[in-house]
């Protein structure tokens, strides 16, 4: 799978992404974290490609998924804030959002997590309580449950996970 970034002209593309994903969430049990505001808007979506954020996933010439990353220190401003727990680590860290796949190739979490881990050997992502199956890969990708942070964005509260690994890939 080749990972690479986001162009403007594949911004239909990643849209019909986020459609299939949040009809995939609300089928094994989480229909609410897009689902009921039809989360990402385009318009962010936009904005993340033309800031060169916004990644996508390509196996035999088509976009099987997206994703957002970005690293540095304190990049993530709902991170600074973190209740029943704490972040393992304080240092400038990689943040994936938005991570959906078309349903056509398995594992596309994973090699958005391998992708970033060759970047940066410190990453950070939250999801939904109710989101098990990214729990489980995250899980399965040596993650640790951290504790919990508000989105601005959101209502709900998300889980928020970490990895700090500074061994090489």
């Amino acid at each position: 799978m080749n990972i690479r970034n986001a162009e403007i002209n594949d911004l239909p593309r990643i849209m019909e992404i986020f459609a299939h994903a949040r009809r995939f969430m609300a089928e094994h049990g989480n229909p609410d974290q897009w689902g009921p505001d039809n989360w990402p808007p385009e318009d962010l979506i936009r904005s993340d490609i033309e800031c060169g954020k916004c990644r996508v996933c390509i196996q035999d010439g088509e976009i099987v998924g997206t994703f957002f990353y970005d690293q540095g220190k304190n990049i993530e401003p709902d991170y600074l804030k973190i209740d029943d727990g704490a972040w393992l680590d304080d240092s400038a860290y990689g943040v994936i959002h938005r991570v959906a796949s078309s349903g056509k190739v398995k594992g596309i979490g994973s090699a958005c997590i391998h992708w970033a881990l060759s970047r940066c050997r410190h990453l950070r992502i939250d999801t939904h309580k109710d989101n098990l199956v990214m729990q489980n890969m995250l899980r399965k990708n040596g993650f640790i449950h951290c504790g919990t942070i508000y989105v601005r964005n959101g209502s709900e509260p998300r889980m928020a996970f970490e990895r700090t690994d500074m061994k090489q890939p």
